[in-house]
């Protein structure tokens, strides 16, 4: 138990915002600082509502449980843990979730308002998120040497016997004992077999790199094509991504305008039957996307072209590809962000505007 009488707390809330993937030692002691500190700590957990990938292997509902199991039951009780979903592309609509989230969970004391705090780990994103926050005191904790979730995670992912090796020897030194279990438990599924599939076609991509002069980086396109409240999709059948589904879309060939790209990728992929005039003629926006982990391949930029075909009463036919992705019409309203491969759910949601609330407190 972290003791904070409420005559001695310097704040009435503080707020951790992180990934947690997974939960490690270095985040319990941000946690227990704030519960020093503070009459009430929220922590918020990002890219939750993410579609399983190498960077964020477990859904918010794993991580909660992980979190959750680090701590006693008094010190749970002062502790909010909420989901956050992600806004790649659009600052302003995260800190509106944040804000909106912490005000409904903070509130006022002694008919004053509260007082808040946004804690973190020195060197960590925290100096990123008080630039989005300057309404609220920053609180720094020296950070705990040594410890890197995204190392953890190469460890975990590299292969079966690394993962068995990490958690036989030194994942004590990382990770807090019910999370050992929980990734333990975690590593004997389907989800991770799955995982480790991506990882080594990942490993064969970089080496067919590995003598290139640079980093090389991608060039691809993607088709956002809208009609009567619906968005035409592909569901992906072989990894990465497998099961999920995604933009029409692909690299471009080298002689070849980005427009005439996205087009050659509507025609073949998924044989959409509208005539290219009428796509041209329905082209409303276009938009560069390059958040700089947006692709498992790695440095990825997309250009996004959004088609607004005019409403009718029977839905454009898609004629099946031998052997490729299946494409299919889907409603808006039947979008999930887990279910969409990479950034494609914010792609989206950037053209037409898409609510970003998925979950409350």
């Amino acid at each position: 138990m972290t003791d904070c009488p409420d005559d001695a707390c310097d704040f009435d809330c503080l707020v951790f915002i992180g990934r947690f993937q997974p939960p490690h030692l270095g985040h319990l002691a941000v946690i227990h600082e704030a519960l020093k500190r503070a009459r009430q700590v929220i922590v918020m957990v990002g890219s939750a509502w993410q579609a399983r990938s190498l960077r964020n292997p477990w859904r918010f509902e794993e991580r909660l449980q992980m979190l959750r199991g680090a701590f006693d039951d008094e010190d749970n009780a002062r502790l909010a843990i909420v989901p956050l979903l992600d806004a790649l592309y659009n600052n302003d609509v995260w800190v509106r979730d944040v804000q909106r989230k912490v005000r409904d969970i903070a509130s006022p004391q002694h008919a004053r308002l509260p007082r808040i705090g946004l804690i973190g780990a020195s060197r960590g994103q925290s100096s990123y998120y008080l630039s989005l926050f300057p309404q609220w005191e920053s609180v720094s904790v020296p950070l705990v040497e040594g410890i890197s979730a995204s190392q953890i995670r190469e460890r975990l992912f590299r292969s079966a016997s690394s993962a068995d090796d990490y958690l036989s020897t030194g994942a004590s030194h990382d990770l807090p004992p019910g999370v050992v279990a929980d990734v333990r438990a975690f590593c004997a599924g389907e989800n991770y077999r799955q995982l480790i599939e991506e990882q080594h076609l990942l490993d064969q991509y970089r080496s067919a790199w590995a003598q290139a002069p640079y980093p090389p980086i991608f060039v691809t396109v993607n088709a956002v094509v809208v009609q009567s409240g619906h968005v035409l999709l592909v569901r992906r059948t072989a990894a990465p991504g497998k099961g999920l589904f995604a933009l029409p879309g692909g690299f471009i060939n080298p002689h070849e305008r980005l427009l005439d790209a996205c087009l050659r990728e509507l025609r073949e992929r998924v044989r959409l039957k509208v005539p290219e005039p009428v796509l041209k003629g329905s082209l409303r926006g276009q938009r560069l996307f390059d958040e700089p982990h947006r692709s498992w391949r790695g440095r990825t930029l997309a250009e996004a072209f959004y088609f607004a075909l005019r409403p009718e009463q029977q839905l454009p036919q898609l004629k099946p590809v031998r052997g490729g992705d299946h494409a299919r019409w889907v409603a808006l309203a039947d979008l999930e962000p887990d279910a969409l491969f990479e950034d494609h759910f914010f792609i989206i949601q950037n053209f037409l505007g898409l609510p970003a609330d998925f979950g409350g407190p």
